[in-house]
């Protein structure tokens, strides 16, 4: 099971009121509701191995020499001195994120990134090596260019909040969206989209991505039927893509995962007892994480071998 862990806390952070506070007044609800929400992933889905996979870096350099909008909404305003590329992140979730690090880290739970790339990237090359089926937990669509049947990796993407998930493999992307794996991908490029400051091909919306994709197989075949006038394309549609093609030559290498990186070595299996027990029950104390760690520890413990 592979974590998209900062989309999964800045849900907990929505999801959980921010009531849920510790001993001293501080916000802990995105910590406890990380916590409780692993403890049901594990419950309900038994993983043997389980990867907390971080961004090293949220809005990597490569990416956005090749498309200089990527993310660039987020970036917050730049402070006197501080980072001009820091992402905009709510007050009570910045002080949020280095306890859910100490307290993954104080479990046992392995926590994953790489200089220079994002936590998609993490994944990408973690399932792209897996000899086992994946399952991918994250409220970011992009990863369903990953999904593939044949080991399976299949994505659990959570539909409201932190509660329901619903499951997609092949079947699931095609009857949604009308693609394969790589296909959404291709349709991400086509289609843009706004949240990660991706502008796509003007005009050309999700349905209409999907279809072409369908007729010339892949963004490559599309490309192709631009150099014959006999291809099925309409006028409109042939003057959108060819008003597109400098972004259409660098988006692509944007928006797919890469599945390639160097990862530190590691051992992802799930432990059954604390890894670091005297400074989980410190922190357990100062961020009166009560309920919510004890709930998963007990699944830890009690999961089958």
């Amino acid at each position: 099971m592979l974590l998209d862990t900062a989309s999964l806390y800045f849900r907990a952070y929505y999801g959980v009121p921010d009531s849920v506070r510790a001993p001293d007044g501080t916000p802990v609800n995105a910590v406890r509701g990380l916590l409780d929400f692993i403890g049901r992933l594990v419950r309900d889905h038994k993983p043997h191995s389980l990867v907390a996979c971080m961004d090293a870096d949220w809005r990597p350099h490569w990416r956005v020499e090749l498309i200089p909008s990527y993310k660039a909404h987020r970036v917050a305003e730049s402070t006197p001195g501080g980072d001009p590329d820091v992402e905009e992140v709510p007050d009570t979730l910045t002080p949020q994120v280095p306890v859910i690090e100490q307290v993954l880290d104080a479990i046992g739970i392995t926590r994953l990134g790489a200089p220079g790339f994002e936590a998609d990237d993490v994944i990408g090359t973690l399932a792209t090596r897996a000899t086992v089926p994946v399952d991918i937990v994250t409220g970011d669509r992009d990863l369903f260019q990953l999904i593939d049947d044949r080991l399976p990796v299949r994505v659990l993407y959570p539909v409201k909040g932190m509660g329901d998930l619903a499951t997609f493999d092949e079947t699931a992307l095609r009857e949604k969206y009308g693609v394969d794996g790589p296909g959404y991908a291709e349709m991400a490029v086509l289609r843009g989209d706004p949240s990660d400051g991706l502008p796509g091909v003007p005009g050309i919306g999700e349905k209409t991505a999907a279809t072409l994709l369908e007729r010339f197989g892949d963004l490559t075949g599309i490309l192709a039927a631009l150099d014959n006038p006999m291809a099925k394309l309409t006028r409109s549609q042939r003057a959108k893509l060819e008003g597109a093609l400098p972004y259409l030559a660098v988006a692509p290498t944007v928006v797919r995962v890469a599945t390639d990186i160097r990862l530190p070595a590691h051992d992802a299996t799930l432990p059954r007892t604390p890894r670091d027990p005297g400074t989980l029950d410190a922190l357990a104390e100062r961020w009166g994480l009560g309920s919510a760690l004890d709930r998963l520890l007990t699944t830890l413990a009690n999961r089958p071998e």
